[in-house]
């Protein structure tokens, strides 16, 4: 399938033209342009450095301490503020450097920089849409606690006591929060009564048992319990030290609960005119231009919600006939009859622990296993620990959607795939194919390798697009059959359901947000064809209404993927390079998909060339 990309800002990526190289690497440049690109480099750097100081919890996944106390500051002035820097600083880059002078990577890190200050544009007219509590998967009264919890790493005293400063500063960000909202409810965009419901009782979970009252210890309080007596442990915290520490925490913990309390007051009174049923952007004032501001975020592209809808009906279609195919090969009349097999040999069951146990030990042996497998396929490796762990009990939800987390870039912290396991189990036939996704060579291999980077500018460590990483995560489920991760017709099968689940996304989110599904339209349609259990499909559609247009990136990216690779074999036969192919689409980090055509494009020419 061809697909028109482009970027929305035509003179950032004018002229644009990249290094080919076998593996992706910087092709010889003279001195002079060396000289001007490691001057660029610098510049970058700097620039950098001080954004970093306006995001205190980048600095924190980075490994940096200093800021490592604060929060980042979530207000309209400082958004206002931040992007007034951002376009400050672009417009430094071009009064000191010349692009023509610059080699062709250096260009490339010129125009993501630039691009960059674009995109923060497009984030700032949607602002008032985005207010911090209605994401299903990023809502602020969960993503705090899970920053401390999952991201804020205790190493010494230092961090100990960054993390309790943090648990200070906390109920500030959440007032901030409210105030947010309450601007965005009073300009006609409320957050669905879903969302509403799950604010309160998620809030509620994270002061309830100790020390607020009787009971278990609360998520936060066993969290910096956990990791004040492993300093302990390690010989690096007095015991005196410790306890005098945990009770300056107990006390900042206990201030956190009015906070808490204001959060549930905000969202009870929300609670009764919270909208239900159609409940997509089209529903929102404004909300036409929001969605397509949305789409090109997210796809980095200019196609159209109209457009998006089309492709995902096409897709759906194609992976339903290679599932029939391959349900016959194994000796079954079709699709449907197959998946009737593996309800009958696998039917849900609600977890227990050993359940649970069993799954997190195939993963973490699914992902161990393709590590195995890479050579022949990637000249750049994963190096870092990775591992699959459960997702914390206060965003815990049945039907969530597994994510993951690349490791810090010393591998302090490992790579991580979070798994729900709440609700019903799943057809062990998933669980490959999951972790072909999540881990390996899926998004935390990817980060793995990004957050590795040398010789280039830092920021490219931590630029992120969601057509590029979930493209990436989605062309990896295909890879893995490719490399052999797939021992059998089911974990094959399986590979299909889950593309098949992608295409129907494209349906879905714009059938939503630009069509005037309802919720319960939505979650239909995801259960008959994109074949979700109705609980994975309710949390499914939830996280679409609230997160318009990312779970477009998915599909829109692995096909631009598919496209590139097709067209490098066939231009080049005998002289395509498996590995100098993934090198180049991942070992230089998340680029917008124009930018990564053009780099395939010019490495075919230099192949063909050399």
């Amino acid at each position: 399938m061809k697909i028109s990309f482009k970027i929305g800002v035509a003179a950032v990526m004018a002229g644009l033209m990249l290094p080919a190289t076998s593996a992706g690497a910087a092709a010889p440049v003279s001195a002079a342009t060396a000289s001007e690109d490691a001057r660029l480099t610098a510049f970058l750097d700097a620039e950098f450095a001080e954004w970093v100081k306006q995001q205190p919890q980048l600095a924190t996944r980075l490994g940096i301490k200093a800021g490592g106390d604060r929060w980042n500051d979530i207000s309209e002035a400082a958004a206002a503020q931040q992007l007034a820097w951002r376009n400050a600083s672009v417009a430094r880059m071009k009064a000191q450097f010349d692009r023509e002078k610059l080699s062709p990577e250096a260009r490339v890190n010129y125009d993501i920089w630039a691009l960059e200050a674009d995109r923060a544009a497009l984030a700032q007219a949607n602002r008032i849409y985005r207010p911090p509590f209605y994401s299903f998967l990023y809502s602020a009264h969960s993503q705090l606690p899970d920053f401390l919890v999952n991201t804020h790493a205790v190493a010494d005293t230092v961090d100990l006591k960054n993390y309790i400063a943090r648990l200070r500063g906390l109920p500030a960000v959440l007032d901030t929060a409210i105030a947010r909202s309450k601007v965005s409810d009073a300009a006609g965009i409320r957050a669905p009564k879903f969302q509403i419901e799950r604010i309160i009782a998620g809030s509620e979970t994270l002061i309830t048992g100790a020390p607020f009252g009787p009971g278990p210890d609360s998520p936060l309080w066993a969290d910096v319990n956990a990791k004040t007596e492993a300093l302990v442990k390690a010989g690096k915290l007095p015991r005196a030290e410790a306890d005098a520490l945990l009770g300056e925490a107990r006390t900042a913990l206990l201030g956190i609960k009015p906070a808490y309390e204001r959060v549930i007051a905000w969202a009870r009174a929300d609670l009764p005119t919270a909208p239900s049923g159609r409940v997509g952007a089209i529903s929102l004032p404004g909300g036409a231009a929001y969605y397509a501001n949305e789409l090109r975020l997210n796809t980095t592209t200019d196609l159209t919600a109209d457009q998006i809808y089309a492709i995902g009906l096409k897709e759906v279609a194609r992976i339903e006939a290679e599932q029939d195919a391959l349900a016959r090969k194994d000796g079954f009349k079709d699709r449907e009859a197959y998946y009737a097999e593996r309800a009958r040999l696998f039917p849900p069951r609600p977890y227990d622990d050993a359940a649970r146990a069993e799954y997190l030990a195939a993963s973490n042996a699914a992902v161990a296993r393709n590590r195995t497998l890479l050579a022949p396929y990637f000249g750049t490796l994963p190096a870092y620990k990775m591992e699959v762990v459960r997702e914390p009990a206060f965003s815990e939800v049945a039907g969530g959607a597994a994510h993951a987390a690349p490791p810090s870039p010393d591998g302090a912290r490992p790579g991580r795939v979070y798994l729900h396991l709440v609700g019903d189990t799943k057809d062990p036939a998933e669980t490959i194919d999951l972790m072909c996704h999540e881990g390996v060579p899926g998004h935390v291999m990817q980060g793995d390798i990004q957050v590795r980077q040398s010789g280039g500018p830092k920021f490219r460590k931590v630029t992120g697009y969601v057509a590029f990483g979930e493209g990436w995560g989605l062309y990896a489920e295909a890879l893995c059959k490719e490399i052999g991760a797939y021992p059998d017709t089911a974990s094959d099968f399986m590979r299909l359901d889950a593309e098949l689940f992608r295409a129907a996304r494209l349906v879905t989110d714009t059938g939503i947000h630009a069509r005037g599904w309802t919720e319960d339209e939505a979650v239909a349609y995801m259960i008959k064809t994109g074949r979700q259990s109705p609980e994975a499909s309710r949390s499914e559609v939830r996280r679409y209404i609230t997160l318009p247009g990312q779970a477009t990136g998915y599909k829109i990216g692995m096909l631009k993927i598919m496209e590139l690779r097709q067209r490098a074999e066939a231009e080049l036969g005998p002289k395509f390079d498996i590995k100098g192919f993934h090198d180049l689409l991942i070992a230089s980090g998340s680029q917008p998909l124009p930018i990564l055509e053009r780099r395939v494009d010019d490495w075919i020419a230099a192949k063909k060339a050399g």
